[in-house]
């Protein structure tokens, strides 16, 4: 074996100024004033690629300093799986004093674990190019043990151990082939986020939830939580136009206390939501469970899980029992590894995964999770659908094909993360030619 190392880490800052048109904007972000992505450049045996890190915050950053050292095979198989065995949770757990510091904004959760994450997928998307294949197909591919050698079992082994992920994995083999054939013809079922922004008017509501009927969409989403009144007039407004039949869903995004949770979706029960997300603080497992308990009677599910730090999170929501729909993100777990892991303890639990995908990127990304989670692990599409919005996918190579209101699955070889080259350099942050002109009519 010839070994190597990560040579060399370039990051850039790209934002969109999505708050102009009020789009993102929820009941804890009315005024939104940008979307980011920060897309670190991994130079690695001549070759480039794109991680993606999207921070909570403008002001977050992600470190990506500790990660840089470590040693790498290049045998094109062990390769890459003994990296993200070396990269995932334990890349961050490095002996130096400043690592050591580091780690204090972690562990497995912050930069440090956001770093990991967008080094990781970066090295995904390099092996599923080198195999030339799109990265669901590369999963769903591979022997079951490789597959499992890159998951960390760590800490949920008292829910899920290797073995046990294993025989979902060998049950997942039947029937592989057919599952694999209906994505290829019909694609995975989607939601739409884009026609009830907190922040659009009634007029704009009404004209991208008509347009959206038009199109073939037949699930919905709503930001609620700001205004109980204005909750109530809106959904019945949203309700009225896509009819009795249609799935509706709300979110949150964490505004409300436990209580009061309970309380104002009692109040909107009567326009039949299929589940409200983040009702409350992402870590508040058992306050979840609380809210989840109460609204069983109502028909109203609990769905969480893209603020969710790490598996661990996740392993508690199942256990407690305070979701009936678990939301993965590309990013703020540790990459796929860590996704990985998740979709098996949702197997496990037969809790459907329907990922969130609202930000700059994460359909692209997103989509080959839930595809591989079709074929190779829950071999269902009952209660399950992606998130779509469909905002600024045209600054990617590759981006999303939605038919039918249905996710296709990507033919091209990666993971479908990169940039246009144009994209980053107008809309890089803050010398962009988007971002002068924004800063200069400010005065800044």
């Amino acid at each position: 074996m010839v070994c190597g190392r990560i040579s060399r880490l370039s990051v850039r800052d790209v934002r969109f100024p999505t708050s102009l048109g009020s789009h993102g904007s929820d009941a804890m972000q009315l005024f939104q004033t940008i979307s980011l992505l920060l897309p670190p450049v991994l130079h690695l045996q001549q070759l480039e690629d794109v991680a993606y890190c999207i921070p909570k915050k403008t002001e977050d950053k992600c470190t990506l300093g500790p990660i840089s050292h470590i040693s790498l095979q290049t045998n094109p198989l062990l390769f890459y799986s003994r990296l993200m065995q070396k990269m995932d949770s334990r890349g961050t757990e490095l002996p130096s004093l400043w690592e050591k510091a580091l780690k204090l904004i972690g562990p497995e959760k912050g930069a440090v674990h956001l770093a990991t994450a967008a080094i990781l997928n970066a090295v995904w998307d390099l092996w599923a190019k080198q195999e030339g294949k799109p990265l669901w197909k590369l999963l769903v591919d591979m022997d079951p043990r490789m597959l499992l050698s890159c998951i960390d079992f760590r800490y949920i082994t008292d829910v899920l151990t290797e073995e046990e992920a294993y025989e979902i994995l060998q049950k997942g083999q039947v029937g592989k082939k057919e599952r694999e054939g209906q994505m290829l013809t019909h694609g995975y079922p989607a939601y739409t986020t884009s026609c009830a922004w907190l922040g659009y008017s009634d007029d704009t509501l009404k004209q991208l939830c008509t347009q959206a009927l038009k199109d073939g969409w037949t699930r919905f989403k709503v930001k609620v939580g700001a205004d109980l009144q204005d909750d109530i007039r809106r959904c019945r407004l949203i309700r009225n136009i896509i009819g009795p039949e249609k799935i509706l869903m709300m979110d949150a995004n964490q505004r409300w206390d436990v209580p009061e949770a309970v309380e104002w979706m009692s109040s909107l029960a009567e326009f039949k939501p299929l589940w409200i997300e983040e009702p409350t603080s992402p870590d508040d497992i058992l306050g979840h469970a609380t809210i989840s308990k109460a609204l069983v009677p109502l028909g109203i599910g609990v769905a969480t899980g893209e603020q969710c730090h790490n598996r661990v999170i996740f392993k508690q929501l199942l256990q407690a029992q305070a979701l009936q729909f678990l939301q993965i993100d590309s990013c703020r777990l540790g990459s796929v590894n860590e996704n990985l892991s998740v979709l098996l303890m949702a197997k496990k639990f037969e809790i459907p995964v329907c990922p969130h995908a609202g930000g700059v990127g994460l359909c692209e990304l997103v989509q080959h999770l839930i595809i591989f989670d079709f074929i190779s692990v829950s071999a269902s599409l009952e209660n399950r659908m992606c998130e779509y919005v469909d905002h600024l996918h045209e600054h990617f190579k590759y981006p999303v094909i939605i038919k039918n209101a249905s996710y296709m699955p990507p033919q091209d070889a990666g993971y479908s993360t990169e940039m246009k080259a144009g994209s980053v350099k107008k809309h890089q942050y803050p010398d962009g030619e988007v971002w002068k002109k924004l800063l200069a009519a400010q005065g800044n």
